[in-house]
């Protein structure tokens, strides 16, 4: 089930989904990523699972129900050693050199 879940969000990724995955596939940071990968009860936007790296890219649709869903499921993967760091759609469509560069930051500091 969670298989199938993860395919339909590949096949309808937002915007910026697309372009973060343009930059981050195919090894382009040094590093092997996947999309909408599940994890445990949880599917993350994007994971480098090698340096447990988990990155997510968060719309406009967060409110305080969706707030303390990201904290849980943080929670969750930390607990298990990924770090997880969240863009905002905006940020990623408008700097996505400044966004590549802060996660090449969080890969160096997990090698």
């Amino acid at each position: 089930m969670a298989n199938e879940h993860a395919r339909h969000l590949r096949r309808e990724q937002t915007e910026a989904e697309a372009k973060l995955w343009s930059r981050l596939r195919r090894d382009a940071l040094g590093h092997s990523f996947r999309r909408q990968h599940p994890i445990g009860p949880y599917i993350v936007d994007f994971v480098c699972l090698d340096l447990k790296l988990v990155i997510e890219a968060d719309g406009g649709q967060h409110n305080e129900i969706r707030a303390a869903h990201d904290a849980k499921r943080t929670a969750w993967l930390e607990e298990r050693g990924y770090e997880v760091i969240r863009f905002w759609n905006p940020d990623i469509l408008r700097n996505i050199d400044g966004v590549l560069e802060t996660i090449l930051d969080v890969l160096e500091k997990r090698r």
